[in-house]
């Protein structure tokens, strides 16, 4: 079977050839899409809601509604899960056989803090984007002052000349 190094360009790049003299001639992209869509096999959906813990079948351990302190939430759920491994080490070495209760109760604090910290995501990416747009700010500013200055010594020495 000959393969080629460079394969040629699916058929679809002849609806562009006019691009550079019209660029109104390639196609609209395709609309985006909405809702539910099959993607390898499994459904995915568009929406970008976090499910709650109660409709993942696991019980909530920290307060509920909107003003969810989430730092205190956070060191209370962490320290709960401190003890339970501690109560999981003394009862492994006790009463090896009950252990899997414990097990589950580390779960449902794992699966708590991860649904916490998975709802301060929001907040992180809008941070995370001020900071980079913040940045980027500074770097302009930095240039523009770079340019005046050098703009400066251009002007000096060309009028010492």
């Amino acid at each position: 079977m000959a393969t080629a190094t460079y394969p040629p360009p699916p058929p679809y790049y002849r609806l562009y050839k006019d691009y550079l003299q019209n660029p109104k001639s390639a196609p609209d992209p395709p609309p985006p899409i909405e809702g539910t869509y099959l993607c390898f096999g499994a459904n995915y959906t568009t929406s970008d809601v976090l499910p709650t813990l109660e409709e993942q079948g696991v019980c909530q351990l920290y307060s509920k509604g909107p003003n969810v302190d989430f730092k205190k939430e956070l060191r209370s759920l962490n320290g709960e899960l401190q003890l339970h491994v501690l109560e999981l080490a003394d009862i492994l070495i006790e009463r090896p056989s009950q252990y899997a209760r414990r097990v589950e109760e580390i779960s449902t604090v794992f699966k708590n803090l991860h649904h916490l910290l998975n709802s301060l995501r929001p907040h992180q990416a809008r941070a995370t984007l001020i900071h980079i747009l913040e940045l980027q700010i500074q770097r302009r500013k930095q240039a523009v002052e770079d340019i005046k200055r050098l703009k400066m010594v251009i002007s000096i020495l060309t009028g010492r000349m």
